[in-house]
């Protein structure tokens, strides 16, 4: 792949990500307190450490979005009983709510553009997604997820 190419990679990737953090930003998230409380609604509790080995966030940014998912209502903090030094933090009932109403609208922002698109290229698509699901996971082991 060339440089253009991947410029135009990049450039599509950030405007699909944009797009579909339209829902994040209507719930009042970030795109990373939407991922955090995603990740927490779907994998259910987790330590600090756990989350930020999968948010890929510094410590102090990871403080700030769990102690705003935790004034909103939509994560809470317990002790964790194997370690009472340390703290789990999982999703309250609203924020499994809140998750699913953004993962359904980003669902459903991408069905409602499909139809504009012809076959040839949402079977390009379809047939990319290993690729770019393996680009992503190589992306993130290199410290540039998150």
């Amino acid at each position: 792949m060339d440089a253009e190419s991947v410029s135009r990679l990049r450039r599509a990737v950030v405007k699909l990500s944009r797009a579909l953090n339209s829902p994040a930003t209507a719930a009042g998230l970030t795109p990373t307190q939407a991922s955090t409380l995603g990740l927490l609604a779907n994998r259910g509790p987790m330590s600090l450490a756990a989350l930020n080995d999968l948010e890929h966030l510094n410590p102090s940014m990871l403080s700030r979005v769990v102690t705003k998912l935790d004034s909103a209502g939509l994560i809470e903090r317990h002790p964790d009983p194997a370690d009472l030094r340390a703290v789990l933090v999982e999703a309250t009932p609203r924020g499994e709510t809140v998750s699913q109403t953004i993962r359904s609208q980003r669902t459903a922002d991408v069905l409602s553009r499909l139809p504009a698109l012809d076959a040839a290229q949402v079977r390009a698509i379809t047939e990319a997604l290993p690729a770019l699901e393996a680009l992503a996971v190589a992306l993130e082991g290199a410290g540039n997820g998150g």
